[in-house]
């Protein structure tokens, strides 16, 4: 049975998705699973050993659909349930099942506070898609591989960071799922050890601005009122205490690949991240997660799966969520989902070693 998968967006999206695609190999006898997406995202299908081929959307649709005709499939599960997905499987014309986006109920939380969704994580509605072929749940969680040549050996780190760190993915696609900067730093000092700030370029600058807050001459130099050397950024002096020295901080963002990100989240003693990709690739590795929210609630279903992970967020603001996504700045000014967040995580001592 040829099967077609489609999720064309994003990274974490298609994370999430890996258990429906394994079941469905393991489970759907004779089952051949292909994946259609963008081609950002080829990387994260070619070295899945259960997805026996990927297309991509790098042209129009129209050249996707004929591409997607000549494998002549059996049956199309829609794990993105969009117009362009919609149109893609009425031009196909073979059996479909789609996941249940729950829009309506995600509305009704957005912009009534009204609270009717489902406990339930989007892995297992995802899952349900594929239920008319037989699938179910095996209770194995995510999946990511990661190629050989892109494994980042701890020795090749500095070496204040080879006995055991804290990977923090700083990043986020929208602002409003970002902690700020001066609070980036808050939850650094708080975590009293060796951390590796994961990021895209993107992400480089405020990393670098992390690293200089923890330098010892910042802070022997720090008035009242401190300034970062290279930095637009203002920091109270208590944010600058004695304790903010402690951590060891290396900026990652921008050098690795999000395979070689990966390697370093699968080797971190513990992972802070906000809601974001790097984020189930922890859950795919069964990481301990901090995971962090602002805009966004962990009730739309997508916070950590089959892991162990503690949500930090500012309960009881009439405000949030005030998006299923994310913005490029709070729509009401204050950003108190974020600059309210309480961070101090009561760690216990740092182990000798991971």
């Amino acid at each position: 049975m040829k099967i077609l998968v489609l999720r064309f967006s994003s990274i974490g999206d298609i994370v999430l998705t890996s258990p429906v695609v394994r079941a469905l190999r393991q489970q759907v006898p004779g089952a051949q699973v292909h994946f259609a997406t963008k081609p950002a995202y080829r990387g994260l299908i070619e070295p899945n050993p259960f997805i026996a081929k990927g297309h991509y959307l790098t042209g129009s649709l129209r050249e996707l659909v004929k591409e997607l005709r000549a494998e002549r499939f059996d049956y199309v599960i829609d794990l993105h349930h969009n117009l362009r997905t919609s149109l893609l499987k009425l031009q196909l014309g073979v059996p479909s099942t789609s996941f249940d986006k729950l829009n309506w109920q995600k509305w009704l939380l957005v912009n009534f506070k009204i609270n009717v969704l489902p406990r339930q994580h989007i892995v297992d509605r995802y899952l349900a898609a594929a239920a008319p072929l037989g699938v179910r749940n095996d209770g194995r969680g995510l999946d990511y591989f990661i190629p050989e040549d892109q494994e980042v050996s701890l020795a090749d780190l500095p070496a204040g960071f080879q006995r055991g760190y804290v990977a923090v993915a700083i990043g986020a696609q929208h602002a409003t799922k970002r902690l700020p900067v001066e609070k980036l730093i808050e939850l650094c000092a708080n975590l009293r050890r060796p951390i590796i700030l994961l990021g895209g370029p993107e992400d480089e600058s405020v990393g670098h601005i992390i690293e200089l807050a923890f330098e010892k001459q910042a802070v022997q130099a720090a008035p009242a009122v401190a300034t970062i050397p290279d930095s637009p950024y203002y920091f109270p002096k208590k944010l600058l205490s004695h304790s903010v020295t402690q951590p060891l901080i290396y900026n990652g963002c921008g050098r690795f690949s999000l395979h070689q990100s990966a390697s370093l989240v699968r080797q971190a003693q513990l992972v802070v991240s906000h809601d974001t990709g790097l984020m189930h690739i922890a859950a795919a590795f069964k990481k301990e997660i901090f995971s962090v929210w602002g805009n966004t609630v962990p009730a739309f279903g997508m916070y950590p799966y089959r892991t162990e992970f503690r949500v930090l967020e500012v309960p009881g603001l009439p405000c949030r969520p005030c998006s299923k996504i994310g913005f490029a700045q709070c729509p009401q000014g204050h950003f108190k989902c974020m600059r309210d967040q309480k961070l101090d995580l009561n760690l216990p001592p740092p182990r000798d070693g991971r």
